[in-house]
C-alpha cells in the first residue's frame, strides 16, 4: 500500500489507501484525502474462529479467548483507543455488524 502511495504521489494520481498507512506515509508530494468517512468505504476487520473438525484443536482455548475479549466492551474499547498520530484507526463495531 506504501507503494501505492508513492506512485501517486510521483504521478499525480488517486489511489485508495486505509487509513494507517496513510498516517504512516510520509506525504511530501502533493497528496491528499479526497474522500474520508463514507461508510462505503469502511474497511472491516473480522474476527472468525476456525472449525476444529478441519482446522485441528491446536490453540482452539486462546483463540475462542482473543475472540470473546475482541468482542467484549473492554475489547471493544482497546480497538477504539488505538490511534496513530491522535487518530483512531479502528472502530468498533461488534455491537452492530453489517
Amino acid at each position: 500500500m506504501g507503494q501505492a502511495l508513492n506512485v501517486a504521489s510521483a504521478m499525480g494520481a488517486y489511489t485508495l489507501s486505509d487509513r494507517g498507512t496513510w498516517l504512516r506515509f510520509d506525504n511530501e508530494g502533493p497528496l491528499v484525502v479526497a474522500v474520508d468517512g463514507d461508510l462505503r468505504l469502511i474497511n472491516r476487520y473480522d474476527v472468525i474462529q476456525l472449525n476444529p473438525a478441519k482446522h485441528g484443536k491446536d490453540k482452539l482455548d486462546e483463540a475462542r479467548e482473543l475472540a470473546d475479549w475482541l468482542v467484549s466492551a473492554e475489547g471493544q474499547r482497546a480497538v477504539a483507543a488505538y490511534q496513530m498520530h491522535g487518530e483512531e484507526l479502528f472502530h468498533p463495531s461488534a455491537a452492530s455488524p453489517r
